[in-house]
C-alpha cells in the first residue's frame, strides 16, 4: 500500500475549490471535498490507476455530477508514495507553472 501525500498548492487548490462552493452551496462543498478525498484514497490501493501525464506525473480524474475534477500526482518509482500536486475543476484550464 501506498503513502499518500497532498502537497502545499494541492491543499491550498482544495481549499480554493471549497471556497468557490462555499458561499452559495455549503452542502456541494462539503460533499465534493469527501468525494475528492475518497478518489484520492484510491491511489493508496491503485497508485498507477491515473492517466499518463507528462513525464512520470499522472492525473486521476474524479467524477462529481455532470463534470469533475483532476487531481495531478506522481508516483515514487518503488510505489511507496503517492504525492499528489495539484488539484483542478475539469473546466479550468491547465496547473500552475510550477506544479509540472
Amino acid at each position: 500500500m501506498s503513502r499518500l501525500e497532498l502537497s502545499l498548492r494541492a491543499r491550498k487548490d482544495l481549499q480554493r475549490l471549497v471556497d468557490f462552493l462555499l458561499p452559495n452551496d455549503p452542502e456541494a462543498a462539503a460533499d465534493t471535498v469527501n468525494v475528492i478525498r475518497q478518489a484520492l484514497t484510491v491511489l493508496t490501493h491503485q497508485p498507477r490507476i491515473g492517466r499518463p501525464a507528462q513525464g512520470r506525473l499522472r492525473e486521476l480524474v474524479i467524477q462529481r455530477g455532470n463534470t469533475g475534477y483532476v487531481a495531478l500526482y506522481r508516483v515514487s518509482i518503488d510505489l511507496a508514495e503517492v504525492e499528489v500536486l495539484a488539484i483542478r475543476h475539469q473546466r479550468e484550464s491547465g496547473y500552475h507553472p510550477g506544479d509540472l
